[in-house]
């Protein structure tokens, strides 16, 4: 009740304090701020929170998650085993009068691929090797052996201007090709977006939006209700019927625990069984989350993503099980690094204290380090700093196997926390076999190997779930993308 209070005086006040919006403009409040606005550097949810309305990408999705071309003007044409060619749409621009062309599909490849540019992207693009032009609206796109996910890559991979990209200022300046251009970012505050007249698809409906950075769940909420914001991100499960409209849909995010694998007490796999015997999924999903997600099937795929595996399944919750193994391989009492964010996906914090407190009750002392985002990602990306266990909410907008383990699963991924050559094999044999029994077979296979061994505490597969005013219309997607250009102003 005290909570519930709290909101409502916040409520009150933004009453007070809230500015009129124009009809044809929208807020929408993220949790978090974007870390850079080069679409090409890191995996950050703020950054395609915006970037998403501003750049495009050769592929694109329908809402219902299935692919069409986008900056492409058909699907990608395999050639040989090694070559795709792709075919471009004519009389496209970037914001800036660039030209979109052959030459800046070369680019935006060679520069995401190369090694020096330290993309953390770069795993989700390894087997690309080359890009070629052919004339100014032909490219081949060059891998390393089959790669019968290439079209899917494309929908990841966002185009960028060869000239202005070479700006130390790209950074801070968005310029691409999407319905929305760069207007402003005034850091700690808002990123201010206005739709570009000169377009070459369809012209969308709202004319601006601005994002707002509003961390504290309760806050977004309230500005929700007192209509300052027309979109919330990450809204509290509890508040899905007191808000005047609620979008909820079986989302991609797959909260885990990637433990260390290779060094501290969860080197052992006792100790990475007994963590996960610990944990109780089923009330995690009915308590935090009042029933808006499901128990994850002990893997880092959803049910209709290619490469789903029905020969595992979750950890049962067996405390008494977790402390017999803890004691048997001597790491009973032992102290366990937590790290962790808050603000960033629904609920982050109260998973990481909630898992710690079951961790805690089978006789083990976590230590729970709550990071700001920028801080938590240098920490996810350097195994260094990593800890004993780091969550993480990972999000598989490709839809297939490849992404997930490529980053996680795979030795040497940004995610990763093992040294599994034989893992690592059966995904690199699985990301080049075209015939799709035998690719789906493999990642059997690694699914299995990975839930053995125990790489992850696997949690619950979540839905998304967003809350909107009165006067926003928009069907949401299956992708998690807040696509500007698919909504409307009532």
């Amino acid at each position: 009740m005290k909570a519930i209070r709290h909101v409502v005086c916040i409520v009150a006040g933004l009453f007070l304090i809230a500015t009129p919006v124009l009809a044809n403009e929208i807020i929408i409040a993220l949790g978090s701020e974007p870390t850079t606005l080069d679409p090409q550097i890191r995996e950050d949810g703020g950054e395609r929170a915006v970037n998403d309305n501003v750049y495009e990408t050769l592929m694109a999705r329908l809402p219902d998650g299935r692919l069409t071309a986008g900056l492409a003007a058909s699907e990608p044409k395999l050639i040989d085993a090694k070559t795709w060619e792709v075919k471009l749409r004519a009389g496209i621009k970037f914001h800036n009068g660039e030209p979109f062309n052959a030459d800046a599909v070369v680019y935006s490849v060679k520069r995401l691929i190369d090694p020096g540019f330290k993309s953390e992207q770069i795993s989700f693009f390894s087997t690309i090797k080359d890009a070629r032009k052919v004339d100014d609206l032909t490219v081949q796109i060059i891998t390393d052996g089959p790669d019968p996910i290439l079209p899917g890559r494309l929908y990841w991979m966002k185009m960028v201007p060869p000239a202005h990209s070479k700006d130390p200022k790209f950074a801070e300046t968005p310029v691409g090709t999407g319905p929305y251009k760069f207007v402003k970012w005034n850091r700690g505050q808002n990123v201010i977006l206005e739709a570009d007249p000169g377009y070459w698809g369809a012209k969308p409906a709202i004319q601006k939006v601005t994002y707002r950075f509003v961390s504290d769940s309760g806050t977004r909420l309230a500005g929700l209700m007192a209509g300052e914001f027309d979109l919330i991100t990450n809204l509290l499960p509890e508040f899905t019927k007191k808000v005047p409209q609620a979008i909820h849909m079986l989302g991609l995010e797959h909260p885990i625990i990637i433990l260390n694998a290779d060094g501290g007490p969860t080197k052992d796999v006792r100790v990475r069984k007994a963590l996960n015997l610990a944990v109780d999924k089923k009330a995690l999903a009915e308590g935090l989350f009042e029933g808006y997600a499901q128990i994850a099937q002990g893997q880092l795929l959803s049910p209709s993503f290619f490469g789903f595996s029905k020969s595992v399944g979750p950890y049962p919750y067996d405390p008494e099980k977790a402390k017999a193994l803890l004691k048997e391989a001597g790491a009973a009492g032992a102290t366990i690094e937590v790290i962790g964010t808050a603000g960033r996906w629904l609920k982050d914090r109260e998973m990481v204290e909630a898992v710690a407190g079951y961790w805690e009750a089978v006789g083990l002392k976590p230590k729970v380090r709550i990071f700001e985002f920028n801080e938590y990602l240098n920490r996810l990306f350097d195994r260094k700093t990593r800890g004993d266990a780091i969550f993480v909410v990972s999000s598989n907008e490709l839809m297939d196997a490849d992404k997930s383990f490529s980053a996680y699963y795979k030795a040497g991924g940004t995610g990763a926390s093992n040294s599994d050559k034989e893992l690592a094999g059966m995904i690199d044999a699985a990301r080049s076999e075209t015939d799709v029994v035998k690719r789906a077979a493999l990642y059997d296979q690694a699914v299995r190997r990975a839930h053995d061994q125990a790489y992850f505490v696997w949690l619950l597969n979540i839905e998304d779930i967003y809350g909107v005013s009165k006067r926003l219309a928009w069907p949401g997607r299956v992708d998690a993308k807040m696509l500007v250009s698919e909504m409307k102003v009532k």
